[in-house]
Order: C-alpha cells, then structure tokens, then sequence
C-alpha cells in the first residue's frame, strides 16, 4: 500500500470522525523520536505465502470454531487483547498490533520474548507511546502510523486495530486471510467503536477487492456496506 493509495481513504476518515492531521503527525513523530531501533517487518519472511490469521478482539474469539482456525493457520496476527485471549487457550501470537489503548503489560512482555508489536502512534495516543514504548525491548518495535510515513515510521494501511493487522499480512506476502474473532456487531461496543467497526468492515472490502481474494468474514454483509468512501477497484 503506498502512501498516494491510502491517502485519499485517510482524508476521508478524517472527516468522518472530526480529527486533526496535525494530531497524527504529532503521534508518528514522537513514536519515532523515542526509538533508537526498530523491527524490520522483512523479518516476519513467515507470512509471505502463508495462511496468516487475522485475529480480532471480539467475544466470538473464545468459541471453539474461532481458536481452532486460529490454532490451524500458520502466521497469527492478533490485534489488542486477542493476544491475551489467544495466549489463554495456549495459541501464541506471531505478531500483535495495538495503538497501546489496552494491555501495555502484554506489549512490553512480547517485545522481551523477541515477539514483534506494531506500535501505532496517533493523535489521541501521546501520553501512553510515551509511557510504553521506553519499556519495550526496541528491535521488536514496530512503529506504523495513519499519516505520512517516515523512513522508519511505517503506513501498510488501515485503521482499527484489526484492520491494519490485515493490511500489514498483505503488504508481508500472506497467501490468504483467514479472520477469526471479529464481530462487526457486537452490541457491548459504545457508537464510536461501532462507527470504528464501520470503517474496518469497509476497509476490508477494499482489501479483498486489491486482494481477489473474498473474506469470509464479510459473507451476507458485502451489499449493505458503504463505499462511496473507497477508491474503485
């Protein structure tokens, strides 16, 4: 995904939810500024051809069904607490993507055991990049930002947790996307996760659509997704 692709899209979440640029920018670069290394995501060589497993944080992720197709995938990438969630039924996490909301504990412990997390700076994270990241073991850092990226701060694309876990498959190589634990309507979440949920759903359809692949997690959902939004494909 380059920036010119994923710029367009941004802008118009921007909109969409009333926030700054400005603010994004501040999150990419302070992450940055408190890096003296970081992980190369040309060493996770593991999901390029695989069968990765795009883990999310939803309920429906403790059912048998979900941890067994997890279990079965070759590569897991687990946004958030689906790390935590995964690790308690003995599934192990090959990559984690958070934006630090949740379990900081999880994201210091992972980069110690040589675990690469893709560390999101925004504009709403500041106080906890600041508060997290100097606990980490730096060289599995993996920094990632929504705006313009840097030559260390990376933009593979998306938005939510979750969704940028997909983007960050795609862009490493991975043969094919299996979901687990995604649940689009949740009814625990408040209105602005489900406006978030929203955007990942429309996001993923943009993915499967650069992909040619079709996610089974947007079966009998495609027709009512927004996509005025999305670039044509």
């Amino acid at each position: 995904m380059e920036f010119d692709e994923w710029e367009p899209v941004y802008e118009a979440i921007l909109r969409d939810f009333g926030y700054d640029r400005t603010g994004d920018k501040q999150g990419r670069d302070r992450l940055e500024s408190l890096l003296e290394s970081s992980f190369d995501p040309a060493d996770l060589s593991a999901v390029h051809g695989a069968t990765v497993a795009v883990a999310g944080a939803g309920p429906s992720l403790e059912t048998a069904p979900e941890l067994e197709r997890a279990r079965d995938a070759d590569v897991v990438i687990a946004a958030s607490t689906a790390v935590d969630t995964l690790a308690s039924h003995d599934i192990e996490a090959d990559c984690m993507v958070t934006d630090l909301d949740k379990n900081p504990e999880t994201v210091e412990r992972l980069t110690a055991a040589g675990v690469p997390v893709a560390v999101h700076a925004h504009g709403d994270n500041l106080e906890a990049i600041h508060e997290i990241v100097p606990n980490c073991d730096q060289r599995y850092v993996l920094p990632t930002t929504q705006a313009e990226p840097t030559e260390r701060v990376r933009n593979f694309g998306g938005f939510t947790d979750g969704d940028r876990a997909a983007f960050l498959a795609d862009h490493l190589g991975a043969a094919r996307l299996a979901f687990v634990g995604w649940d689009f309507d949740d009814p625990s979440v408040g209105p602005a996760k489900a406006r978030k949920l929203e955007w990942a759903e429309r996001l993923l359809f943009w993915l499967e659509s650069r992909r040619g692949e079709r996610f089974a997690v947007l079966d009998d959902r495609r027709d009512a997704i927004e996509t005025d939004a999305l670039p044509s494909t």
